[in-house]
C-alpha cells in the first residue's frame, strides 16, 4: 500500500482528532496529515491513496476551511487516484443533514476519475436523512462524537481495516 494524505478541515479540532486517529491506524509512517487550511492541490499530487475529513456544521453546511478547499480539489487532477471520505456529524439534532458534508463531497468526486471507496453500512447509525447515504450505504464513514463517541475507535478501526484492502 503506498503512502496515504489525509487531508481535513476543523474549527474546534474534533475533525483533526479523528483525522489523527486514521493515521494512527494506519501507522504514522504510512499517512500523513494536512489541515486543509495550510494546503493546497499541490499537497495530493504525491499521494496515490487520499483520505478527506470534514463536519456537517449547522443545517447541512461544510466546515469552512474544506469549503474552500473543495476549489482545490476541484482544479486537481485525482485521476488513478483512490480517495476515502470520513465526515463528523450530531444525528440528534441535525438528523436531516447527518454527515452531508461526506455526500457533497463525493459528489465533487464523483467527476474527477478517481475510485471511491469506503462505503459504510447505515446499520447503528440513528438519523432521518443524509445525502451522504446512497444505495442504503454511507459513501464514507460518519463519526458522531456528541452522541455515538463510544463507539468511535471502533468504527475508525474497522473502516481502516476495510481501506487498507482497498487502497492501491
Amino acid at each position: 500500500m503506498q503512502k496515504i494524505g489525509i487531508f481535513f478541515g476543523s474549527d474546534t479540532g474534533t475533525t483533526e482528532e479523528i483525522a489523527e486517529k486514521i493515521q494512527q491506524e494506519f501507522g504514522e509512517e504510512n499517512a500523513e496529515v494536512f489541515d486543509v487550511a495550510d494546503a493546497d492541490g499541490s499537497d495530493m499530487e504525491s499521494f496515490t491513496n487520499l483520505i478527506f475529513g470534514a463536519s456537517t456544521q449547522g443545517i447541512g453546511d461544510m466546515q469552512g476551511d474544506f469549503e474552500e478547499f473543495m476549489e482545490e480539489i476541484e482544479e486537481a487532477d485525482l485521476s488513478g487516484k483512490t480517495v476515502a471520505i470520513f465526515g463528523l456529524g450530531d444525528a440528534d439534532t441535525y438528523a436531516d443533514t447527518f454527515v452531508d458534508a461526506i455526500g457533497i463531497i463525493h459528489e465533487l468526486l464523483e467527476g474527477k476519475d478517481c475510485k471511491i471507496i469506503g462505503s459504510v453500512p447505515t446499520d447503528g447509525y440513528e438519523y432521518d436523512e443524509s445525502i451522504a447515504e446512497i444505495d442504503g450505504v454511507f459513501v464514507g464513514l460518519p463519526i458522531d462524537e456528541d452522541n455515538q463517541d463510544d463507539l468511535t475507535d471502533e468504527r475508525i478501526k474497522n473502516w481502516v481495516a476495510q481501506l487498507k484492502s482497498e487502497f492501491n
